[in-house]
């Protein structure tokens, strides 16, 4: 039993309006602190480490880099090898796994044992592997390590325990794939040419033997030469010499004939009744040219030839185009008679197979089907139709279709949401594809009884959103949206906009989704925001767009400002009541020439009315406008919610806060503005930024705050915040109630107007220097001694200046999506990592546009000055100080997180009401208390008031996420708005009418006011704070050596824990509120910016990222579903009978040879050949378990879950042997009956009657 210890509100000392929260006491990590109380808040927590443990789930997408392909034609299961060693078996839908060589080497070529349960890979280390398919997690049984010569080539003919093997060398080795041991039967390639070839012959490209007789083998070598070996007789039946390079041979099915692809873009057919010379030659797509010479074509790189019972047979290869034709794509051909079908791919051809209905090759093929793996897909050709339509694929392999930049992971979703989104993707799919059934339909699973719905949503660099259903770990797409149509497409004649043609401007950063009330939000890479509402039907509506400016002003010259007093909004019309009017946060200037230059968005919003099908429809779309030829900052937080009908967003400037019902901009204030009196560090503030100004006079630089505030309380048209206003933010000050008539959002003017007049202008930020302060000591040798804490001297207008860039300068990279960044990053366990800014910088989407020197000041940004100030970037420390010496005292502050929710603003508050949190890039914590209409039309007619508090919670680092739990330890969810749909054809009155759903913190208490928990997690530290009265009950130090990337508070076996994800790869796992360590397993070092972008928990003890550009990785950390994880999922092996050989009759068999006759045992065995080279190659026993096991924890939960597979393994093996008994005494008893018979009829015989 937990016990925390609840202060009573009024105790503190200090005043509400500007008390800064800061922890006290208890520096170890996990020490609670607490103060006297003669209440008690008692919380048992029920987690435990024994309910922690880590594994892999299931990988979805296309496999990154494939290199081979396999396929068995009993079990119908298809597989494919990667340049990174993965292995992809899948089969019907729900049958998918993964497997992973430990060397990590590339996949060369792929062989099924037919109908027996097991696979062979070739990887690029010269390595054979067994792999088990008879369980659910394959495991390698034995390997084989080749030491002198490297594998190129390998065949395993149906139903052999023999595998040949051809190396570079050009020599054949043999492999029992029972024990994996080496035969000492070789072909050596000296023996198989004739003695007198001088060249050495090159690679063995291919190895068959023949449909005819199995006791000959065909080698095809890389130069031309092919030999067929009689393995009996240990010698050539024929040589081929040819002129051209060999990439494949297919034989016919009868074995008299074969077919060779040839570098030159040829097909050779050979007649074995005279080898002398090719039967055929033929150059399918070259054409003779005018001077009657052939013209040139590219290799064909493989080809199959299949007979057809019914029809003529099929020749189908990939390449062989002429070269004359540039920037054709890859091709199939298919050749059926005299039709050739050319089939244009999208990606290179990696590999392809023909499916046949017979695994034996010596029977009439039969082809159904095609399999073309390519570089970035995979598709499946039907043959049995005329014009080869395609299968759909039910697996998910168009993850990649545009390059992920961001995923959001939701588990445990509203059950009906699945089906309304599958109902309206369904409408959009594509059409064409082949009616019969996917021909890969091996395996077997069944829905598990540990499901519910779950959801993971990507958002692409084209702008494009998906929604997969991710329910019992499988994934099927059910809905996509395109961002991109709520915008004009960016012209070439419109300037600026011509640079962003060949770029990508839609590009999605993050998303933001309330599956309750199916609020949508997501914000782009060009500094938008739309805001989505679903609706089943279709509808016309124009979309509504705010434009906001959210800069500040950091100029290295002083300029007078003429209009020094002026109200926020200068522009007469730039509000309007009308929603579909343009709105934005001006700034005194903006009407001038340079203002209307600058004072643009990057995108165009479309201005006329659309028709919008059912599904996400847009509703509201915010900028973020240009200032002085530079790009706006890109957003790096957002948060909404539907109950309240608001929208919080910021950046590295600042904070703001929309009305997305009443189509308003609330607040827009730098963050250092939302401090006021309560900034801890005493930093000179800075608005949004303004265009520059002229007074009567300069102004004078000064870093006294108590100055600023005196020069403000000059101003006749300032308005301060005061108690009342603290207390019931609807009461507003006179000049803020004379604004509604002009419908503008009266915080902003007050804010405005607090701010205007007498501003000290604050220190140049071009001439700081960065965070060169860890704990309080200088650690930079170009920065100035903390002891002075004087700013340095501003260059005078004489000195150099910045060059800011011009409008013709691209604003726009190409979108760093989180599938392209493949940046190395080493990890020290001593000081963290090298080019942390850089890492941050692109973790959270900050300043990715390519931003000159002046903002080099920025923590999130970066600059050309890189490599100056790379051994300070090398020490340089999230970390933060109290002391004020140690901080840049003119530092931009990002908003890193943001957090709506029913809590309390103010120490001195008795009940709850609707605040926004505030976390920022310094480690603070900023609460804002809002008033919201809580009667119908009143929320859409009356303004909402919000202003800060002054509260200030610190941090070390910068802050990641901010939750709630109430004071029984439960996660308290955001209120929400239950979804309706607008535009439904029913009563609008009642449809119109909001039913909200609030869940107050004290909802759960027996009586009103006991508070709630705020949990709050930077990169470095947990902390969880006691409200209203803002003590830190706990405090946990997650690491020193390295920094958190992600954290969530989480719901796992009925609790709350805190899960973390650190640089080092680390997931950790924390009880709340104790912050007692439960897990810590090194899982993933941290190799690219790609999984820390896409790195994200969910409640159930799940996670995902994204392994590769092209593949989403889901773990789980929970023990319960480690468990459940076996009966989750699909089995890859089912027993089938083996199809019996067609009978080949008598004359057929007598004249055209008995391959049946043919015993390799008795030519490869250990008696006959003798034992393999030791020196040749190395056998390896392969490891037997799962490779889930490789990251379980140690000790009795680990034993338990692997003596539980051995168990299942065992079972399986005791039900195999019980079946096997079962026939031998049905077998036993048959005998027994036929030999009573037997006596019985014998039994009065004499001796000579029998």
């Amino acid at each position: 039993m937990k016990k925390f210890r609840k202060v009573l509100d009024g105790l503190t000392t200090s005043s509400p309006g500007g008390s800064i929260g800061s922890p006290s006491g208890g520096s170890a990590a996990g020490t609670p602190t607490a103060t006297p109380t003669p209440k008690e808040i008692e919380i048992q927590e029920t987690l435990v480490s024994e309910n922690f443990q880590l594994c892999k789930t299931v990988r979805h997408g296309f496999p990154y880099q494939p290199t081979a392909l396999a396929f068995d034609p009993v079990q119908k299961i298809l597989a494919i090898g990667s340049r990174t060693g993965g292995v992809r078996i899948l089969g019907r839908p729900g049958v998918d796994c993964y497997c992973q060589h430990e060397s990590g080497a590339a996949v060369l070529q792929l062989q099924f044992l037919i109908n027996e349960g097991a696979l062979v890979t070739a990887c690029a280390d010269d390595t054979l592997h067994l792999w088990n398919l008879r369980q659910r997690r394959p495991a390698v049984l034995h390997s084989l390590k080749f030491n002198r010569e490297r594998i190129t080539f390998c065949h395993l003919p149906f139903q052999s325990k023999w595998l040949y093997v051809g190396t570079e060398r050009g020599n054949t080795h043999i492999v029992n794939i029972e024990s994996f041991i080496l035969s000492g039967y070789v072909i050596m390639w000296n023996k198989a040419i004739e003695l007198s070839t001088k060249t050495h012959p090159g690679p063995v490209v291919h190895l068959s033997d023949s449909p005819k007789d199995e006791g000959k083998l065909l080698i095809g070598f890389e130069s031309g030469t092919i030999v067929q070996w009689d393995l009996r007789l240990k010698k050539a039946d024929f040589r081929i010499y040819y002129d051209e390079a060999i990439h494949s041979v297919s034989w016919h099915h009868e074995g008299k004939q074969f077919m060779c692809s040839h570098s030159d873009g040829s097909l050779s057919i050979w007649n074995l009744r005279n080898t002398t010379k090719p039967f055929q030659v033929t150059f399918p797509h070259g054409k003779i040219q005018k001077d009657g010479r052939k013209e040139s074509c590219k290799p064909i790189l493989k080809v199959e030839y299949k007979t057809s019972r019914n029809s003529e047979p099929f020749v189908i290869f990939s390449g062989g185009l002429s070269y004359d034709k540039a920037g054709r794509r890859p091709t199939l051909t298919i050749m059926h008679g005299k039709a050739i079908t050319v089939l244009e791919m999208d990606y290179p051809i990696v590999e392809f197979m023909a499916l046949c209905e017979t695994p034996y090759n010596n029977e009439v093929q039969e082809p159904y089907a095609v399999v073309v793996l390519l570089e970035k897909d995979l598709i499946v050709v039907d043959l049995t139709q005329s014009n080869f339509p395609v299968f759909e694929n039910p697996y998910p392999m168009d993850i990649h279709e545009s390059p992920v930049t961001c995923t959001a992971y939701f588990a445990d979703c509203p059950p009906d949401i699945i089906p309304i989104l599958y109902s309206i993707g369904v409408k959009h799919k594509k059409t064409g594809y082949s009616q019969k059934e996917w021909p890969v339909g091996g395996g077997t699973w069944t829905l598990g009884s540990h499901t519910y719905p779950e959801i993971i949503i990507t958002g692409h660099a084209d702008g494009s959103i998906k929604f997969w259903d991710a329910s019992a770990i499988t994934l099927q797409m059910l809905y996509k949206l395109k961002t991109s149509k709520a915008f004009l497409k960016p012209k070439p004649s419109e300037g600026r906009a011509a640079d962003l043609v060949e770029d990508d401007p839609f590009a999605i950063q993050m998303v933001s989704w309330c599956p309750q009330s199916r609020i949508f939000c997501v914000v782009g890479i060009s500094a938008h925001i739309i805001l989505y509402r679903f609706s089943k039907y279709e509808a016309n509506t124009q979309i509504v767009s705010l434009e906001v400016r959210l800069r500040c002003e950091a100029e290295d010259v002083i300029s007078p400002s003429e209009n020094e007093n002026n109200p926020c909004f200068t522009e007469s019309g730039s509000h309007s009541p009308q929603p579909h009017h343009h709105q934005h946060a001006a700034s005194p200037g903006s009407g001038t020439t340079e203002g209307n230059k600058d004072s643009n968005p990057c995108l165009k919003v479309k201005d006329r009315m659309v028709r919008v099908p059912p599904g996400y429809q847009a509703e509201l779309v915010i900028q973020l406008l240009w200032a002085d030829g530079e790009p706006p900052q890109q957003i790096t937080s957002l948060d909404v919610n539907s109950a309240y009908g608001l929208l919080a967003f910021g950046n590295c400037n600042g904070l703001a806060v929309v009305d997305y019902l009443q189509k308003t901009i609330l607040l827009c204030m730098s963050t250092l503005d939302l401090y006021g009196a309560a900034d801890p560090y005493q930093r000179l503030t800075r608005s949004p930024r303004r265009n520059r100004q002229s007074t009567s006079g300069l102004t004078e630089l000064s870093d006294n705050q108590q100055s600023i505030d005196t020069d403000r309380s000059k101003s006749p048209t300032s308005v301060h915040y005061s108690t009342s206003l603290h207390n019931d933010p609807r009461v507003l000050p006179e000049p803020v109630v004379s604004l509604r008539a002009s419908h503008c959002s009266p915080v902003f003017y007050l804010l405005d107007n607090v701010k205007g007049p007498g501003r000290k202008l604050s220190l140049p930020t071009d001439l700081k220097t960065d965070l060169d302060h860890v704990n309080g000591h200088c650690t930079s040798p170009t920065s100035q001694s903390c002891s002075t804490g004087k700013p340095r001297v501003p260059m005078g207008p004489e000195g150099p200046r910045l060059t800011r860039r011009g409008p013709g300068r691209p604003p726009f990279r190409k979108a760093q999506s989180a599938a392209c960044m493949e940046i190395s990053l080493p990890v020290s366990h001593t000081e963290g990592y090298a080019s942390r800014r850089a890492m941050l910088q692109q973790l959270h989407g900050v300043a990715m546009y390519s931003h000159d020197e002046h903002h080099a000041t920025a923590p999130y940004c970066w600059s050309e000055r890189a490599a100056a100030t790379e051994s300070r970037e090398n020490s340089f420390s999230r970390s933060r100080s109290s002391s004020v010496s140690s901080i840049d005292r003119d530092t931009k502050e990002a908003v890193t997180t943001l957090q709506f929710g029913e809590s309390y603003a103010r120490k001195s508050d008795t009940l709850p009401t609707p605040c926004l949190w505030v976390g920022t890039s310094l480690g603070m914590v900023l609460l804002i208390p809002m008033s919201i209409p809580t009667d119908h039309e009143e929320r859409m007619e009356e303004p909402v008031t919000i202003g800060p508090s002054g509260t200030v919670l610190m941090l070390k680092g910068s802050v990641l996420r901010i939750s709630f739990l109430d004071c029984m330890g439960a996660l308290i969810q955001s209120p929400y708005e239950v979804w309706r749909d607008l535009n439904a054809h029913e009563d609008p009155d009642r449809m119109r009418r909001r039913k909200l759903v609030h869940i107050s913190p004290s909802s759960s208490q027996h009586t009103c006011g006991e508070g709630h928990l705020a949990v709050v997690c930077s990169e470095k530290q947990a902390k969880v704070f006691l409200m209203p009265s803002q003590s830190c009950l706990f405090v946990h130090n997650i690491t020193e050596s390295s920094f958190v990337l992600r954290a969530d508070v989480v719901s796992v076996c009925n609790s709350v824990c805190l899960a973390c994800f650190c640089a080092n790869g680390h997931v950790m796992t924390l009880s709340l509120p104790s912050l007692r360590p439960l897990l810590d397993v090194n899982y993933l070092p941290l190799a690219d910016m790609r999984i820390a972008r896409t790195f994200c928990f969910t409640h159930g003890g799940q996670a995902l990222y994204l392994s590769s550009p092209t593949e989403i990785q889901r773990i789980t950390y929970s023990q319960e579903m480690c468990d459940n994880l076996q009966e989750m999922l699909g089995e890859l092996f089912t027993p089938i009978e083996t199809p019996e050989a067609q009978n080949r009759g008598f004359l057929k068999g007598f004249f055209g040879g008995n391959s049946h006759n043919f015993d390799r045992e008795e030519l490869f065995g250990e008696a006959a050949a003798g034992k393999g080279s030791r020196s040749l190659a190395q056998h390896i026993p392969g490891q037997a378990g799962m490779e889930g096991m490789k990251v379980a924890a140690c000790g009795v939960v680990g034993d338990l879950a692997r003596a539980r597979i051995a168990l299942d393994e065992r079972g399986q093996r005791l039900g195999e042997l019980e079946e096997r008994t079962a026939l031998m005494m049905t077998s036993a008893e048959t005998f027994s009956k036929h030999a009573h018979e037997v006596m019985l009829k014998c039994k009065d015989k004499k001796w000579y009657q029998l």
